[in-house]
Parts: C-alpha cells; structure tokens; sequence
C-alpha cells in the first residue's frame, strides 16, 4: 500500500511540474507588450480619406500596457498656451491579447462616446517597435488605424 502511495505522489508532482513548465513556455512565447510605448505616427483611413499624424512633433502620446489594463495619454508641448494646439485626451480600461490580436475594452475616455466599447487590433512587435492596426468603429464611425509606437526605455 505503501508504494501505492508513493507512486501516487510521484505522478501527481511530475504532472504538476509539467503543467508549469508549459505555464512558463506559453508566458515566454507571448508577445511582450507589457511596457510604456510612444507613439511616433498614426494613420486613419475614414470614408476613403487617409490622415497621417506624426506625434514627435507638438505633441506626445504614450500608451502603458501592464499586465491586465492599458491606458494612454496625448497632450501638446506647447503646455495649452496655444488655443490652435491645446490638446489633451487620455483613456483606458482592461485589454486581452490572444496570439497577435490585442482587445482594448476602453473603460474611461475623455471622449466619452468611445467608452464601453471593444476595439480589437493586430499587433506585431519587432525589436522595440510595436505596431496596432484594427477598425474602430463607434456610432456612424468606422476607420482603419494603424500606429506604431517604440518602446520608452527606462
């Protein structure tokens, strides 16, 4: 009975050793989003019309991405002082990342009619370069967006 026993433990600890070396080698094999990212240009495509903005000039966007939420931030260099570019907006909520396909399920925006939606986006990450592109859609809004952030170096 003894060995039974024994044996028993044996296999119970070698499936969970298992399980967790998997656990580790799918964690491994996961797109490392997790950071502050700046984003350098965006690209809408709405109704046939393409705006490409660059965000190193006049302003900066960052996005954080942790390990259940992201959030993100736009403002103007200029501090507000110029009412043409005074810019502010932020937002965030919870996302998923499955594969290649990141959801952000924006919670809180400063414009307001975006929140309780899901945005899915396709993402690849090359060296410290991560790029979005997905269709949000919101209301009578449909438009294509691609960014493309680097990674913020501490």
């Amino acid at each position: 009975m003894k060995k039974i026993s024994w044996l028993f433990i044996t296999a119970v600890i070698l499936v969970a050793c298992q399980q967790k070396q998997e656990d580790v080698a799918a964690a491994n094999n996961a797109l490392p989003i997790q950071g502050t990212w700046q984003l350098i240009t965006g690209t809408l495509v709405e109704k046939g019309v393409t705006t490409v903005t660059d965000y190193t000039k006049g302003k900066s966007f960052i996005k954080i991405i942790n390990g259940d939420h992201f959030s993100f931030l736009l403002h103007d260099l200029n501090k507000g002082k110029d009412s043409s570019t005074n810019v502010f907006s932020a937002g965030g909520g919870k996302y998923t990342l499955t594969d290649s396909t990141y959801t952000e399920h924006l919670e809180y925006c400063n414009d307001r009619q975006w929140e309780g939606n899901d945005f899915p986006f396709t993402v690849t990450i090359k060296n410290d370069t991560l790029t979005q592109r997905g269709i949000e859609k919101v209301d009578t809004i449909s438009r294509m967006n691609t960014e493309i952030y680097v990674r913020v170096k501490n």
